[in-house]
Formats: structure tokens, C-alpha cells, sequence
């Protein structure tokens, strides 16, 4: 009915998910919820006696493959509306244009390391888990949002994308190149995005996590045309 919104020029792609795709992230969430627990995530499922049984059986280590077909089910004939993602994706729409501009803006840059990009990004919705995620192999990202457009940590969801697009552009030249540890990386990203689009993006804020000395050495959007040699230099000196 709503389909996917991709138009010409357009680097960002937007898809409402199938109940099949939320059917099978709602199941890993479940599946993994012991570790979320423990690290105190706050991770959105679908409400329901299925739900609390699935939940319990994950934590006593019970799932199997009936409980999979069971929540697909579940999901089809009593959750999936395909109407609910529609003002998230009507959101991410029309932040387009902007997403669309500073991705070029980040390719057009002179840099003396390898910012992985792709020619257009997937962008999925999804009401369930702990939040966003990327995949720096194809190109997705999942974006957590509400059945009001609403989304995690900022109101504007391209906060959120662009954060993902870099996560994406440096997993591979710099985060496994120079086995960057979780605070340390996303603390670069944001440096990173701040430097470039602090001016059109006022809300965005940097996390408090990693290392706040690597603040001293990348100060100006011309610093990171060497991102590479300071994080290299900056955790070998660790």
C-alpha cells in the first residue's frame, strides 16, 4: 500500500517492514533478551500472554522452533499494521533533501583514508528492539520509531541517520582497522558529524562516551582528512 520512497538522486531509501521482518527482529530481540536485561536496555516489544511466555522461555534457555512459527503468527493476525510505520516514514521523508546534501558533502571531502559509501542507503522502520543499527557491509540501517513518528534520543531522525551513515563510512578503515573499542567509536562519529554539520543539525549532541582526549586532537572539520593517522597514534599511545 505505502511502498518504498526513493527518488531520483536520492541516497536514502525508506521501507516500512514486512510483518515477517519485524516477526523475525522481534524473535532475536526475545532471543537475546538476557544480555539486554543485563545491560539495561530499554527494548520495545509487542504486548501479549505470547510475548511474557516467549520472554520467560528465553530466560530459561526453552525457545525452539514452535515458539518462532507461534510469534510469526502472532505477529500477522494480532500486531503487524502496516498503517502504524507510516508517520515515522513520512518523518525520515521529508528530512531527505538534508540527508541527501550532507551525504554528498562527506563524499566530496578530501581525505587521506577510505570512507565507505554506498550509492543508496536502506533505511528500515522498525517499532521493536533497542534502537537503531547498521550494517556496514550493505549499507542498512534499522530505525526504531513509535506509531507517532516518534523516535529514540533525538525528535529529528536525522540526527540519528547521519550517525548511522558515518558508523557505516569508518567501520571498516577505522574501527576494525585500528580495533577501536564501543565508547571510543562513538565518540569519533560524533566528533565527526558535529564537525561537519554542527551548523545544520543544532540539536545534535555528543554522547558521554570514549576518551574525552581525542577532543583535543580533532578540533576542526580539517582534521579529519588524517582521522586515520591520529586514532592510529591516539590508541597506540593508550
Amino acid at each position: 500500500m505505502f511502498g518504498n520512497f526513493v527518488g531520483a538522486n536520492q541516497r536514502i531509501q525508506v521501507e516500512i517492514p514486512s510483518y515477517q521482518q519485524e516477526a523475525e527482529y522481534v524473535w532475536q530481540t526475545i532471543v537475546d533478551i538476557d544480555f539486554f536485561e543485563q545491560k539495561n536496555y530499554s527494548v520495545g516489544l509487542p504486548q501479549g500472554p505470547l510475548i511474557d511466555d516467549l520472554l520467560q522461555k528465553s530466560r530459561n534457555k526453552q525457545l525452539n522452533n514452535d515458539d518462532f512459527v507461534a510469534l510469526k503468527l502472532y505477529m500477522r493476525d494480532h500486531v503487524y499494521n502496516e498503517s502504524d510505520y507510516l508517520p515515522g516514514k513520512q518523518a525520515i521523508v521529508s528530512k531527505l533533501s538534508l540527508l541527501n546534501d550532507m551525504i554528498t558533502q562527506i563524499i566530496a571531502q578530501d581525505r587521506n583514508w577510505h570512507f565507505k559509501t554506498f550509492p543508496k542507503y536502506m533505511v528500515r522502520l522498525t517499532l521493536y528492539g533497542p534502537g537503531g543499527s547498521y550494517n556496514p557491509d550493505d549499507g542498512s540501517i534499522l530505525i526504531f520509531t513509535t506509531k507517532k513518528g516518534g523516535f529514540k534520543q533525538y525528535s529529528d531522525p536525522a540526527n540519528t541517520i547521519i550517525h548511522e551513515v558515518v558508523h557505516i563510512g569508518i567501520e571498516h578503515s577505522i574501527v576494525q582497522n585500528f580495533n577501536v573499542p564501543h565508547g571510543l567509536k562513538e565518540r569519533i562519529v560524533d566528533i565527526f558529524v558535529l564537525l561537519n554539520f554542527e551548523h545544520i543539525l543544532p540539536k545534535y549532541k555528543k554522547q558521554p562516551m570514549g576518551d574525552e582526549q581525542l577532543d583535543r586532537l580533532l578540533v576542526e572539520k580539517g582534521d579529519l582528512r588524517n582521522l586515520a593517522k591520529v586514532i592510529e597514534t591516539f590508541w597506540q599511545n593508550k
